[in-house]
């Protein structure tokens, strides 16, 4: 006997109601994210911009607003002021958080090495030997208190020369930057890529110091040394456990595309502007932060003990707090079923 219509109708309405209970709270309204970066166009960050680009925040039922400072310091800010929920930037902000009393934790690894350089004009160049060279003259960093700045007070420290002995400047994370050093504001710059390769490769600077291959990194930090991560406060992480554990697994998701892509791919992904200045320049730096980049997102106890013992040498707050290192990572999120 043919399917009355009343019958196809209740049978309709009872899937209806089989899908409404079966789907997922996040196959509903997108949960919203609010994420301060310092410098989003650096490459310490593209898994993060890879991550939004490439459509894995929204598939994992997130809303991410991202927010771009001119340096991680005022990303920190942004996070400690209730403007952001969550900020990318710096393992050492972690560090320093804890040491101040702040129940902050990082749950996620984008960068396992912190692919800072330092690099000099010409003149300055031709002299140094040693950081202690340095004495005297006038450092670019990002903004005061990003991890530009604490590169160079642990590059100083290590050499025994008091950070007020160099003047520093805050010059930016992007065209800002180059110009400091072209038109001579400052002598020496600790800074990123893409900003680092575009002024070697004009010949306007030169390679001090760099920390983009793990061997080098090793050489200026004594060990592994995270980097970039996503960290949140400890109590925004309790209240929103599954949206951390999204924001998590979209990361992990962006860095194993990531570790196989072409730059021609990676390329084709991001905006124009982060790369439109002069491609052959963005591909070579690519190159050169290859090995930067976290394989898993896992945060590590030991290297994490390292970052603590780093900023111990130069900040008298951190080596009175000896914060725990189990204390500044919050391992819940990071569960391996992200997909390619």
């Amino acid at each position: 006997m043919p399917e009355s219509v009343w019958a196809r109708g209740f049978r309709a309405l009872l899937v209806m109601m089989v899908l409404m209970v079966c789907l997922p709270a996040t196959a509903g309204e997108a949960r919203p994210v609010r994420l301060a970066v310092g410098g989003q166009a650096l490459f310490y960050y593209l898994p993060l911009t890879l991550a939004e680009r490439l459509g894995y925040f929204r598939d994992a039922g997130l809303a991410v607003e991202i927010i771009d400072f001119p340096g991680g310091a005022k990303s920190l800010q942004a996070l400690m002021g209730g403007s952001a929920d969550v900020a990318a930037g710096s393992f050492e902000h972690v560090v320093n958080m804890r040491a101040r009393g702040q129940a902050v934790s990082a749950f996620v690894l984008l960068a396992r090495y912190p692919a800072i350089v330092l690099a000099a004009n010409a003149d300055l160049a031709a002299r140094y030997r040693s950081p202690a060279d340095l004495e005297g003259h006038r450092i670019g960093i990002t903004a005061p208190g990003s991890s530009t700045h604490l590169f160079l007070n642990n590059v100083l420290s290590r050499a025994n020369v008091s950070p007020h002995a160099v003047s520093v400047i805050g010059v930016g994370t992007g065209a800002s930057a180059v110009a400091a050093l072209r038109r001579s504001d400052v002598e020496a710059l600790v800074h990123l890529d893409p900003v680092i390769e575009e002024l070697v490769s004009a010949e306007a600077a030169r390679v001090l110091i760099d920390t983009r291959a793990e061997t080098d990194a090793r050489a200026v930090y004594g060990g592994a040394y995270p980097a970039a991560c996503l960290y949140a406060r400890a109590e925004w992480l309790d209240a929103h456990p599954e949206t951390a554990r999204a924001l998590a697994n979209a990361q992990v998701r962006a860095l194993r595309w990531l570790a196989s892509a072409k730059a021609a791919d990676i390329m084709a992904v991001l905006p124009d502007s982060f790369w439109s200045r002069d491609p052959a320049v963005w591909k070579s730096a690519l190159a050169k932060n290859r090995a930067i980049w976290s394989p898993d997102g896992l945060l590590d106890e030991a290297a994490a003990s390292n970052v603590i013992k780093s900023l111990a040498a130069f900040e008298d707050f951190v080596k009175a707090a000896k914060p725990a290192p189990a204390a500044l990572i919050d391992k819940r999120f990071v569960d391996g079923t992200a997909q390619e």
